[in-house]
This record gives structure tokens, C-alpha cells and sequence, in this order.
């Protein structure tokens, strides 16, 4: 099996203009691959867009490889070694984007761990840890 290491392409199935950072996961319209961003906390997005477009038109994703250090865009604030989870997809303006782990009982994807403090909005280095669940309980 080959690997494929670097920038994909694939068709947006969503307009993604302006969504470079954000992650993304990988659907599909009658079989043919699409980028599309996240609605529900269970989903594994692999990818940040690091160019996105309208709906139908080609994006650039990077796959988030466990180990290295790659940048999102972060809702909200973390500090160095925190938890990221995704976001809450249900604000569509924020979907995509990761934050810290909340402190509300729930499961959640990690998706990351943060190598830097950040603010909301900003893009911040994170280390791609591989998308596991996570348990918060209260």
C-alpha cells in the first residue's frame, strides 16, 4: 500500500471559501469523494483546509498526521497541552474549528493536543494526536 503524504485534493461538498484551518472530514455524492466540514461531535475530520472554495470547485486538504505539528483554527482559548475537541458544529460559524475540552460531562473526539496558548479565532499550532474518544464526567 502507498502512502500519500502531503496536500489532497479533493471537491468541496460545501461552499469552504474562507475556511482554510478548519477541519474536515470526507463524504461523498453518489460515490464521489467531497470535503465537507463537521455536523455532529462523533465525526473524524483528518484533514485541515488549507484552501477552500465553493461548493463543486476543487480544495486543498492537509491530513492531520499523529505526531506532527500542524496549525487549526481555535473557538475559544487554550494553553499548551490541552485537549482539543472539536468545537460545537451546531453554530455554523464554528463548526470546524477545535477548542479546549470542555469541562461539561459528554464524549468528544480528541483530535489534538495544543502546542501553544491561544485566543478565540486565532490559528494555533497543535500536535494531531489521532481522533479517539474522550469521556468528561461531573
Amino acid at each position: 500500500m502507498q502512502k500519500q503524504p502531503g496536500t489532497i485534493r479533493h471537491l468541496a461538498g460545501e461552499d469552504l471559501t474562507g475556511k482554510e484551518s478548519f477541519l474536515a472530514k470526507l463524504s461523498h455524492s453518489a460515490g464521489t469523494p467531497q470535503a465537507v466540514l463537521p455536523d455532529d461531535q462523533a465525526d473524524h475530520c483528518l484533514y485541515a483546509i488549507k484552501h477552500g472554495d465553493a461548493d463543486g470547485k476543487l480544495v486543498d486538504l492537509d491530513p492531520l498526521v499523529p505526531g506532527a505539528v500542524q496549525t487549526a483554527k481555535l473557538k475559544g482559548t487554550c494553553n499548551p497541552g490541552d485537549d482539543l475537541v472539536l468545537a460545537d458544529e451546531s453554530t455554523a460559524a464554528d463548526a470546524g474549528k477545535l477548542r479546549a475540552l470542555p469541562a461539561a460531562a459528554g464524549t468528544y473526539m480528541l483530535h489534538a493536543k495544543a502546542e501553544e496558548a491561544g485566543v478565540d479565532g486565532q490559528i494555533v499550532r497543535i500536535r494531531a494526536v489521532g481522533v479517539r474518544a474522550i469521556t468528561v464526567a461531573v
